[in-house]
């Protein structure tokens, strides 16, 4: 096989490990018992204004001079809509952080038909799809909610929607499930694993670092029924750089640009503690990915683990190097990492994984297969190592046979 790098119209089809999808505005008041209604998910459009301040966005409501805005409104939460949830197809130099009502954005990023067509558009033959607004990117929202039976049941019909809906119908084998489990409880989750296991979702959300969401640490033990579940379900884990609902910064007056430079900072915190809490010696066919983690830090990271495993120090031991678990097991994903790529072998080309993040700031619609090719060609990938990264890897890793998608 030539070493060259097809050109742009002969790379195959992507497949997607991260994009998002805008929640039904009214599936939880059409679904929910009538007792359950009133705290349960819903919309309110109201005018308001947004901010960013020391890594976090804030808004207020009831703004006179504001504009329009679709709040989400659940039990005690209340959560803006912002074109920053969906700016795919505004120029760059427009994406700004301001309210926004669903109509103000382009419809696939909320309407299956419309997503469709924008994915044969993007030359995107399957993606999976991470939440969008408030239930956040494991599910943070509805784990937050005092009311747990009311939580359970608002998950549960998304999950439902999730399989049967979103990706059901035109969008069977080209959206591909990912469901929430109730991160409270890792006995439920487990269950909520097998029970979506058996309507043919196989892989989940988790937290990059469910500690920080004030939960049980994957040192405790507590996550163990949940991992045995993924495992004995051919489940995969995926974690969202943001799933701990901490993103990295510095200091409260750094701006939104200081910790976009440094997400990936937590997927690399979390691949220690899933290493070093030994839930990859304890089971050893569970399969994890990391979404929009870029891959340019694993190397290191991975040299760093295995000198600490080698040398005997932290008091943590275990037969397998930190990089031999990983192998096989562990994937990282790009949209725009160089570094990654060039260093592919040094973690493993088929260890890397691809996405467009639509409909979000930082993705590449509609020029992904033109952004894959300048990268893919800066880093000198052949035929073979670029359809591994575009699709090939992603078939691996979460079992996408099941979908009808082949290599």
């Amino acid at each position: 096989m030539s070493d060259v790098t097809p050109q742009e119209h002969e790379l195959p089809d992507i497949i997607s490990v991260d994009d998002h999808v805008m929640e039904p505005k009214t599936l939880w008041q059409e679904q929910l018992p009538p007792s359950m209604r009133d705290k349960g998910p819903r919309v309110s459009t109201e005018k308001v204004r947004l901010e960013f301040s020391g890594g976090h966005y804030g808004f207020e409501r009831g703004v006179e001079d504001g504009e329009w805005c679709d709040v989400w409104l659940f039990e005690d939460l209340a959560t803006p809509t912002g074109l920053l949830h969906g700016p795919a197809g505004v120029p760059k130099k427009e994406q700004r952080n301001v309210p926004a009502v669903y109509e103000d954005l382009r419809p696939g990023t909320y309407d299956q038909a419309a997503r469709l067509e924008d994915m044969t558009l993007n030359h995107v033959q399957a993606a999976i799809n991470y939440p969008n607004i408030f239930p956040r990117f494991a599910g943070q929202g509805f784990a937050e909610r005092n009311d747990k039976a009311l939580a359970l049941a608002c998950l549960e019909i998304y999950n439902d929607w999730m399989i049967d809906d979103w990706c059901g119908g035109a969008g069977k084998g080209r959206l591909i499930p990912l469901t929430l489990v109730p991160l409270w409880d890792p006995q439920l989750a487990a269950e909520e694993v097998r029970r979506c296991a058996a309507k043919g979702s196989h892989a989940i959300a988790f937290s990059e670092n469910p500690s920080k969401l004030g939960f049980a640490t994957l040192y405790s033990g507590e996550w163990d029924v949940l991992w045995q579940a993924c495992q004995d379900t051919e489940t995969t884990v995926s974690m969202h750089i943001g799933s701990s609902s901490a993103m990295p910064t510095t200091s409260p007056d750094a701006p939104l640009a200081t910790s976009m430079s440094l997400y990936a900072h937590n997927a690399q915190a979390s691949l220690a503690d899933w290493i070093f809490s030994k839930t990859l010696t304890r089971f050893p066919k569970l399969k994890i990915a990391y979404a929009e983690s870029q891959a340019g830090w694993m190397p290191f990271q991975l040299e760093r683990m295995d000198a600490v495993w080698r040398d005997g120090v932290g008091g943590v031991e275990f037969p397998i190097a930190p990089s031999e678990q990983v192998r096989g097991r562990v994937w990282s994903c790009v949209f725009d990492d160089l570094t990654g790529l060039k260093n592919r072998h040094e973690m493993g080309t088929e260890m890397i994984l691809f996405e467009t993040d639509f409909p979000h700031s930082d993705g590449t619609f509609p020029h992904s297969r033109k952004v894959a090719h300048e990268l893919f060609s800066q880093a000198g990938m052949n035929a073979e190592e670029c359809r591994m990264v575009l699709r090939t890897n992603a078939i691996n890793c979460y079992g996408l046979e099941r979908f009808g998608l082949t290599e």
